[in-house]
């Protein structure tokens, strides 16, 4: 049995302690927020907040987790910033077909809680989820939007 602090809540999870956090997500608790894209930490779709850290989380053993909090894009509006990114998307209308987008937001949350007026590089360096519909310069101009 694995515990677990997930969006603001705790949960216990019968899960073998190598299993990585996004299938516990996924599978156990039903959030299906967080996305399986590549498996491989490569894509991003996957991405979550531990302690306020863009994580990918088919990287993560869900034994490592210990008492970080982690964040999935269903709570991301209670958070401040999170709340400030998810309407930038919304009034830049940034997703087309929508997969990444959830990594995507996670990602730039986990950006502007630690860097809150990032420069063009440090968009560039963080945000590096792939997104096979190309939204990368409307994507850019939500994080730029929810900084200001």
């Amino acid at each position: 049995m694995v515990s677990l602090t997930i969006n603001g809540h705790q949960h216990t999870v019968d899960a073998d302690p190598d299993t990585p956090l996004l299938f516990v997500l996924r599978d156990a608790l039903g959030l299906t927020g967080t996305k399986y894209g590549c498996g491989i930490g490569q894509c991003g779709a996957c991405t979550v907040l531990l302690d306020g850290q863009a994580t990918r989380s088919c990287q993560v053993p869900v034994e490592s987790v210990g008492a970080q909090a982690v964040t999935t894009i269903e709570a991301i509006e209670a958070d401040p910033v999170g709340a400030r990114v998810v309407a930038a998307w919304i009034g830049i209308e940034v997703p087309q077909c929508g997969y990444c987008q959830s990594g995507q937001v996670m990602a730039a949350t986990g950006l502007l809680k630690e860097t809150p007026k990032p420069s063009e590089d440090e968009i560039a360096a963080a945000m590096t989820n792939l997104c096979r519909c190309g939204t990368y310069n409307a994507i850019a101009a939500a994080v730029r939007q929810a900084a200001a």
